[in-house]
């Protein structure tokens, strides 16, 4: 009983780091992962990380504990959401293509997030969790949370880098370039939209008997997979350079947090 109770608090900060860690993170926060298979997960990963690094820790369970559960559950979230931006970026990449071809009335459900997604953002969403999956990317997403323990003890300093704003201005970097990439990711498609409208201007100017709006919406839509055909073959080097910057994020922001705060 008294290891138990000597043990415990360590086990509980381990465990809500782990869980909020998969609330947020890509592939594994989908709704298509059942619930009880979560919690069951980070039941088992947070007994393997006692065992390995909680025996070691000494926590007092005093009033500061109930600080040391949030900063936890921060150190989980913020690690997760790292990695859900640049999914995000690809979701945002589609749904710009979908702007512009015109699917984007057309809204699917999301799987990851239970919202209407369009279409081509739903597909290349689906083609970057393949990817992901087939490239161990959950594999290197379970060891850089188990790392953290490495890089981030029980006893980090979180709540200081977030008070100096170094956690807020590595957000802003990350989120800005996630933003460029779902914008390279989409400027073939956009860039030859952008042209079929020039084109369909010039036609309207030239030719005003035809009706652009009725010639406009379906060339539109066979220009768009055309386009969408020949870049998909592409994707497969798109997507891993974008995980790769994934995980380059994720050390960093590791990084970040195991510098003392100055």
């Amino acid at each position: 009983m008294e290891v138990f109770v000597q043990g415990f608090p360590v086990f509980l900060l381990i465990f809500c780091r782990i869980t909020s860690f998969f609330v947020v993170a890509p592939v594994f926060s989908t709704r298509t992962v059942p619930t009880t298979f979560k919690i069951g997960f980070c039941f088992m990963l947070s007994i393997i990380v006692f065992m390995t690094y909680g025996l070691k820790q000494t926590v007092v369970p005093d009033a500061s504990f109930i600080l040391a559960i949030i900063r936890e559950i921060l150190a989980g979230v913020l690690l997760g959401f790292t990695a859900y931006l640049f999914f995000a970026a690809i979701q945002t990449a589609g749904g710009f293509m979908d702007l512009q071809i015109g699917f984007g009335i057309a809204d699917v459900i999301d799987p990851m997030t239970g919202a209407s997604s369009p279409l081509i953002a739903n597909l290349k969403f689906m083609m970057a969790t393949l990817i992901f999956l087939s490239v161990n990317g959950h594999h290197f997403l379970i060891m850089a949370l188990l790392d953290s323990y490495e890089w981030i003890p029980l006893s980090n300093s979180l709540f200081s880098h977030i008070y100096n704003g170094n956690i807020s201005t590595f957000l802003v970097h990350t989120f800005a370039e996630t933003f460029m990439l779902a914008l390279q990711m989409s400027a073939p498609i956009v860039v030859a939209m952008f042209l079929a409208d020039v084109g369909l201007g010039f036609l309207a100017r030239t030719a005003p008997q035809y009706n652009v709006f009725v010639i406009g919406i379906p060339l539109k839509i066979i220009i768009g997979l055309l386009m969408l055909v020949i870049l998909l073959p592409g994707m497969l080097a798109i997507f891993e350079h974008l995980f790769s910057q994934l995980f380059a994020a994720i050390q960093e922001l590791l990084g970040i947090i195991r510098n003392p705060a100055t």
